[in-house]
């Protein structure tokens, strides 16, 4: 044990030590006290700019630490990501988590657990610890999804998170038990030597350890048919906790999903590919047509993530160093925008009523003009309209598929994208061009929530005009271990 070892968790370990304190500071605070509880998110944002910042010091570096974390530029870039995602739902989420009667000690200390479950995901090389950082992830965010006790579709939604959650964790423990098996190690680059040196013929164990661990991942990320716990698990959760885990999931999944699979597993690409490629077909074809129908806007949303889903592994499928950059921006470009949709709804919601129905926006441009560009603003970059990150993340999506001739791919891709701005556009109706007027008056919004919305806004409106930074750095990151 050294200094390397140490120098390569620092982020892992401020967060840690944010939602420690967080959890200290919770068990001393006087109840009732929601001065003293709104502390708590600072407390989160502290610890996670601090993470930031160890990790941009480790920006081209290359260590190990403790012979299983890994510091590279892609660790740093999802790690930089993750930690921006907690504190944007941070920030939105003051003022709102206490209105919305959540207990605020548990809500931020589950939350920065469940943050240090994803940077252990995005920065290990060992099945076993993704194992480990995925169930620490998950167990928080069951946890936070009922959250709101009073709420019996919270409850719903979390008893079926866990049930599926545990099934699939079972699977991925069961791939990595057969990977051992076969390969007599746990190690990601080890057992990537052992799959090249037998990919002619992999044999049977290869492959259903493979798939088992593909089952896993395609579970956290929401692919088809491993969707089900979504739609009750948005619609259940409170607002801003289905904000942060239709990204900061995804974002942690999809990151060690492509480093077992195009690193690790890449030698097997002929036996994995034809299912990557089924899969996202299906995920962005149910995601879209079940989302037209949808009149709740936060299961609307849900079928929409599994849609994005569908995209993610378009550009999983394509591979090649386009595809793998074009992954990375998507993921940013989809967790700002998404952040943002659900901040907007959280800031429009009461304990009694959640303002998640398409109705409850008729006419909302009168009252609230500014929230309701800004909810126009984030659905028409969900939807991929031009001049916003949505648009450009498609753009490179459908690109690198075409690159690798995937064109009945990119050709779904385009077309369930066309269908999908239906959904979206119908909020944006609903607000503009409804003369109905929704049957209760709306909250007056935080102006921290204003400016966790107004840095979103600024996210997807500039990374939709001038990409080339982000997607230079996306490059840079995937080319430090493919």
């Amino acid at each position: 044990m050294n200094w390397n070892d140490f120098s390569a968790v620092v982020p892992v370990l401020m967060v840690t030590l944010a939602a420690c304190t967080t959890m200290i500071a919770e068990a001393f605070r006087k109840q009732r006290d929601v001065a003293a509880g709104r502390w708590f998110g600072v407390y989160g944002i502290i610890g996670l700019v601090g993470a930031i910042a160890a990790s941009l010091s480790q920006w081209n570096q290359s260590l190990v630490g403790f012979g299983v974390i890994s510091v590279d530029n892609f660790s740093v870039f999802f790690n930089i990501t993750l930690c921006a995602i907690g504190i944007l739902t941070i920030i939105l989420s003051v003022g709102n988590a206490d209105r919305d009667h959540l207990p605020l000690g548990e809500y931020y200390t589950l939350m920065l657990f469940s943050m240090v479950g994803m940077m252990l995901m995005a920065s290990t090389t060992d099945l076993l610890i993704i194992f480990i950082a995925l169930e620490i992830m998950s167990l928080g965010v069951y946890v936070m999804t009922a959250l709101k006790r009073s709420s019996a579709e919270g409850a719903e939604g979390a008893f079926k998170y866990f049930v599926l959650g545990a099934f699939s964790s079972a699977f991925f423990l069961y791939g990595i038990a057969l990977a051992y098996a076969v390969t007599g190690t746990t190690r990601l680059d080890e057992i990537g030597l052992r799959v090249a040196s037998s990919a002619l013929d992999p044999g049977i164990l290869t492959i259903l350890a493979m798939v088992l661990l593909l089952v896993g991942f395609a579970f956290k990320v929401g692919a088809v048919p491993f969707h089900m716990w979504t739609p009750d698990a948005y619609q259940g959760a409170p607002t801003l906790v289905t904000g942060f885990m239709s990204t900061g999931v995804k974002v942690a999944a999809m990151a060690a999903f492509l480093r077992v699979f195009l690193s690790t597993f890449e030698p097997l690409r002929v036996d994995w590919l034809p299912i990557i490629t089924v899969m996202a077909a299906l995920t962005m074809i149910l995601g879209t047509v079940v989302g037209v129908a949808q009149t709740n806007v936060k299961r609307m949303l849900a079928y929409s993530s599994i849609a994005h889903a569908g995209y993610l592994l378009i550009g999983l499928a394509a591979g090649g160093a386009a595809g793998k950059a074009a992954i990375l921006f998507y993921l940013v470009a989809y967790s700002v925008t998404n952040l943002g949709a659900f901040g907007v709804i959280a800031a429009l919601s009461t304990p009694d009523r959640q303002h998640d129905n398409i109705g409850d926006f008729a006419g909302m441009w009168k009252e609230r003009p500014g929230l309701s560009a800004l909810l126009t603003m984030f659905l028409l970059s969900l939807g991929g309209f031009p001049l916003t990150v949505g648009f450009i993340g498609k753009w490179f999506i459908f690109s690198a598929a075409m690159q690798e001739g995937m064109y009945s791919l990119a050709i779904l891709g385009v077309l369930t994208s066309v269908v999908s701005v239906f959904f979206y556009l119908r909020i944006v109706v609903m607000m503009y061009m409804s003369d109905e007027t929704a049957p209760e008056q709306r909250p007056a919004v935080s102006p921290l929530t204003v400016t966790g919305l107004l840095i979103a806004l600024v996210g997807v409106i500039y990374l939709g005009i001038l990409p080339g930074g982000l997607l230079s750095i996306a490059a840079d990151s995937v080319a430090s271990i493919f």
